[in-house]
């Protein structure tokens, strides 16, 4: 079965291809997707497979394949939003959408995924268990959409979970993995300052919200360099500081926003506590109030040690030909919603390289000039392909 599949699969490689560009065209953002499921749901009509729509209360879609024996249930999983950003590309295909953009390549894991899907349902007889394809919505803004697929029920039967992230850290052929933490988790901070505004000649007559804040974004940089133990990761950013006034005119009010990612729980529940307890000291050290919004939303993404073994050890025995090298990976830093699945079920989140040909320093996932190389797609379908023989024990 397995050469059978993976021939199909070559067979098809124009077909991903296609498929990735008609939706590099019209992307859509998150919890807007409506039209690019219909799509997806449409490619699935006719085909001998159970479809499942507006799953998790959005546009969410599940197909479930019921192999010709009893065994095991695994998932596959492809998120299909795009992002807010102006495209700059030079492609043929580029987005005829203003301001949004396929440049986190959900695009490409939504094709690959399908055209999987499609094979695998022709062959479904061979497969001694059941494989729920998810087409996941809305990946990028928290709380993201596969809380709602999880918590919609129809995944509760899933024995195991894999996906796979295009990303250009490798010429096209090259798949990474590592095992145990692998993905930092996320959290967001609004902080608002009320003092009291007053005249520049006079400050002994005001509190000002402006030095206030100034010494928060200070004294919270303490946190990973004097918090955290030097061997966990932990990062607090501060993207945004509204503070504008006039010149001679002292400030009764700002915000902040922040960002923060960290490796474990742990981390980043010490995080939040640093951060809020400085809150407190601010509004004792200068007599002014602190509103201190903090959202955990993504949490660190664990890939299953047993499970990521497997997965190495598949890819590195198929000797195929379009996988070149497979190698590990050190953690990455981004965050990935896949994260709710694998607090869920055993997961296995793994990479395919995609780094456009003749490029020696690619734009990274979410740039305006992001772009890959086509070929990876083909990667990317025999990849999880060969995965999926390997996990139900099929030559």
């Amino acid at each position: 079965m397995r050469e059978h599949l993976i021939a199909m699969l070559e067979s098809r490689k124009d077909e991903i291809i296609n498929i990735r560009r008609y939706l590099h065209e019209y992307p859509e953002l998150s919890f807007y997707e409506k039209n690019t499921s219909q799509y997806i749901e449409e490619f699935y009509k006719g085909k001998d497979a159970e479809i499942q729509t507006n799953v998790g209360g959005g546009y969410g879609i599940i197909v479930t394949i019921k192999g010709g024996k009893l065994g095991k249930t695994i998932g596959l999983r492809a998120d299909f939003d795009a992002l807010p950003i102006q495209e700059e590309t030079e492609v043929p295909f580029k987005s005829k959408v203003p301001g949004v953009m396929h440049a986190c390549a959900h695009d490409g894991h939504t094709a690959y995924l399908m055209v999987l899907a499609d094979c695998l349902i022709q062959l479904k007889d061979e497969i001694p268990g059941t494989i729920k394809i998810i087409h996941q919505p809305a990946e990028e803004v928290p709380p993201g959409g596969a809380i709602g697929m999880i918590e919609s029920g129809l995944l509760d039967d899933l024995d195991d979970i894999f996906g796979i992230h295009l990303l250009p850290m490798g010429p096209a052929g090259v798949v990474g993995y590592n095992s145990g933490y692998v993905f930092p988790g996320r959290a967001y901070f609004k902080l608002k300052v009320q003092g009291l505004g007053g005249h520049g000649s006079s400050p002994h007559l005001a509190n000002d919200a402006i030095v206030a804040g100034a010494y928060f974004v200070t004294a919270i940089q303490t946190v990973v360099s004097r918090r955290l133990n030097p061997f966990d990761m932990g990062v607090v950013t501060i993207g945004s500081f509204d503070g504008k006034g006039t010149f001679n005119v002292i400030k009764d009010r700002v915000e902040l926003e922040g960002d923060v990612r960290a490796m474990t729980e742990e981390t980043r529940a010490l995080i939040e506590s640093e951060i809020r307890r400085i809150a407190r000291g601010v509004e004792e050290e200068f007599d002014v109030k602190c509103d201190l919004t903090y959202e955990p939303d993504y949490p660190p993404l664990y890939n299953n040690p047993g499970l990521t073994d497997m997965v190495a050890a598949a890819l590195k025995s198929a000797n195929d030909k379009d996988i070149t090298e497979v190698k590990e990976f050190p953690p990455l830093s981004p965050s990935e919603d896949f994260a709710h699945y694998a607090n869920r079920f055993p997961a296995c989140f793994f990479y395919i390289c995609c780094t456009p040909k003749g490029v020696e320093k690619p734009y990274f996932n979410h740039h305006p000039k992001f772009d890959i190389n086509e070929d990876a797609l083909l990667v990317a379908a025999i990849a999880v392909g060969i995965v999926v023989c390997s996990y139900y024990g099929i030559d």
